[in-house]
């Protein structure tokens, strides 16, 4: 059996080497590219002659573009800030071998924040399907946060993939202000209402189902700084979203 490793990147020059050097034992590594302007596109052309460009439409829609290009029996998505250690290396090796029970496996995800690999705050395990048969799943169309939709059973692997994911403020300022907006503008095509109380609501709620119910307090200082961007994240998305839906009223009117 095959494999099909699909990354999507844009100007991901950091840390796009070190992600695809840790599948580089794959059958096939296809990257869809979204307007880089840095050395990102020359780094993944090292690796595979499998690049692809494209606009960016967001985050499902462009995993299920890439996913088309994938042409091996099983297809393993990957982000250009996830890394496959060699322990998870052997385990899929030897599970698309050998498996016929399963169409899809989540593994767990150990994630850094900060300098810190988190064991608490909603980050661990944190299982997330990413190994499944080609033609049996799908991502959903959700424009950030997007899922893999599985036409079959999903087992479990045991190894971890390994997320670089938020190392600096920057970066976590960064994110923090691109998924509010892409969440406020889902929430907004659901028609979902929001005002400045319900936004002050939902970002103390999200705090301390962060802090205190996922024991992000075990965390030390990380846990803290984690909650605090989780509770800003979600107060900006439903803030935007009571400005989209006021722009919109305005331009009924």
């Amino acid at each position: 059996m095959s494999l099909s490793i699909i990354v999507i990147v844009k100007n991901e020059e950091s840390s796009i080497r070190e992600c695809l050097t840790s599948v580089i034992w794959a059958d096939e590594i296809i990257v869809l590219d979204s307007g880089s302007t840095d050395q990102t596109l020359a780094i993944c052309k090292e690796f595979t002659d499998k690049v692809y460009e494209t606009d960016w439409p967001g985050f499902g829609p462009q995993k299920n573009r890439a996913l088309e290009y994938a042409t091996k029996d099983w297809v393993l998505s990957i982000d250009a800030d996830e890394r496959i250690s060699y322990d998870l290396q052997t385990e899929i090796k030897r599970i698309i071998q050998v498996s016929g029970r399963y169409d899809a496996y989540t593994m767990p995800r150990r994630s850094n924040y900060c300098g810190r690999y988190m064991k608490h705050s909603g980050w661990w395990p944190d299982r997330v399907v990413r190994l499944f048969r080609r033609g049996k799943a799908r991502f959903s169309d959700d424009l950030v946060h997007e899922r893999i939709v599985v036409d079959g059973k999903t087992g479990k692997l045991k190894e971890p993939i390994i997320h670089e994911s938020l190392l600096t403020v920057e970066q976590i300022l960064n994110t923090m202000n691109s998924y509010s907006t892409a969440g406020a503008k889902m929430l907004a095509e659901e028609k979902q209402q929001s005002g400045l109380t319900k936004a002050i609501l939902h970002g103390l709620w999200t705090f301390i189902r962060t802090y205190f119910l996922r024991a992000g307090f075990l965390d030390g200082k990380e846990g803290f700084m984690l909650a605090i961007s989780n509770a800003e994240g979600t107060y900006y998305r439903y803030l935007k979203l009571m400005v989209i839906n006021r722009e919109n009223q305005e331009e009924i009117r």
